[in-house]
């Protein structure tokens, strides 16, 4: 944990920075680099009645509360490696998840 969900990333790309990143992120949130998931969704944006339209890269982050200080540090770092793909436009989301609704294997990880 932290999960990143990149959208408007395409993979072979991200492939290319996901080391660095983990490992930034890594000491960032002073954890393992195995403790984080990095996926890239397809999607197809459909608007204005033109299917395909390229979309700007948006990515969420789920993971426990580390304070503003963390998650502005954490963003910014996301941002950098995306950045460093050519990709301009670039939106990130923090999602919180709390200790008490998480759970591993039917267990939960706080209780």
């Amino acid at each position: 944990m932290p999960h990143l969900v990149f959208r408007g990333v395409a993979a072979d790309q991200l492939i290319t920075v996901t080391s660095t990143l983990a490992a930034e992120l890594a000491d960032i949130c002073e954890c393992g680099t195995d403790n984080f998931t990095m996926a890239c969704l397809h999607a197809t944006n459909v608007y204005g009645g033109m299917p395909g339209e390229p979309s700007f890269a948006f990515i969420e982050v789920g993971w426990f509360e580390r304070g503003q200080l963390v998650q502005s540090r954490f963003a910014e770092t996301v941002n950098r490696h995306v950045a460093q793909l050519g990709i301009q436009e670039i939106e990130i989301v923090f999602h919180a998840y709390r200790e008490d609704s998480y759970y591993i294997n039917g267990k939960p990880v706080k209780g």
